[in-house]
């Protein structure tokens, strides 16, 4: 599934749109296009995992789940995997095998953007108090939670432990303040660096940790476990990650 970083990128793509009329509505979703069609892309906004196309009356949530893509031309090859397509006077976007769904713009208003690790709006110190009223819970689980820090993925879960040296069953409760400060701190400062190697097609390049064979400190065998209540795969060092 992509991760938040992804998803910026995403928007940056497509941001050449914002104030431009659709011409044409297209793909398998949606059927009344009555609402979209002639009327101006306003803005594009990102929430983690989540894009919002806003129009005056009306937005669209796109959610590209695990496999699901974009593109600035539209790809024949996938023509069936077509859920939503946007022409413009100048191009368009076309989104695949992923999720579409109108939202009424007062949805927008329920969003905590404050949440998103990647928004100028991100407030860790709401993040942390957050996490207080979650003493029993594993910190994989923590950063896996879109409420408390929304576009985070797995990869990001793995490299930001590694960086800080937390086991990824570490429980919240259990972390001194001043390291769970550098936990949150890490998730978005790994973030940033996601959104840069990405964009420069090194993100592989650059991990330290998520599929990797032997630890880069001290070179002992990188564990794989399903952590947490979510059972999503975390990649660790016994050794230079420390369990709380």
């Amino acid at each position: 599934m992509p991760e938040g970083p992804t998803i910026v990128l995403m928007k940056e793509d497509l941001q050449k749109f914002e104030g431009e009329k659709v011409l044409e509505v297209g793909g398998n979703i949606i059927t009344d296009t009555a609402e979209i069609k002639g009327k101006k892309l306003l803005e594009i906004r990102t929430f983690g995992k989540q894009t919002y196309l806003v129009f005056e009356n009306i937005s669209i949530r796109i959610h590209l789940l695990m496999f699901g893509s974009y593109s600035l031309e539209e790809r024949k090859d996938m023509h069936k995997n077509l859920r939503l397509s946007l022409t413009f006077k100048n191009g368009g976007m076309y989104f695949y095998t992923c999720s579409v769904k109108l939202v009424d713009p007062e949805f927008l208003l329920t969003i905590d953007w404050e949440a998103d690790v990647m928004s100028d709006k991100w407030k860790p110190e709401k993040t942390g108090e957050k996490l207080k009223k979650l003493p029993k819970m594993m910190v994989c689980d923590a950063l896996m939670d879109q409420d408390l820090f929304s576009g985070v993925g797995n990869i990001i879960k793995n490299e930001a432990l590694f960086r800080i040296g937390m086991h990824p069953e570490s429980v919240i409760g259990n972390i001194p303040a001043k390291k769970l400060d550098e936990l949150i701190d890490e998730a978005r400062n790994y973030s940033f660096d996601f959104k840069k190697w990405k964009k420069a097609n090194v993100l592989k390049r650059n991990w330290q940790i998520y599929h990797q064979k032997n630890c880069p400190k001290c070179g002992e065998e990188i564990l794989k476990k399903e952590t947490g209540h979510s059972k999503r795969t975390s990649f660790y060092c016994e050794n230079d990650q420390k369990l709380y």
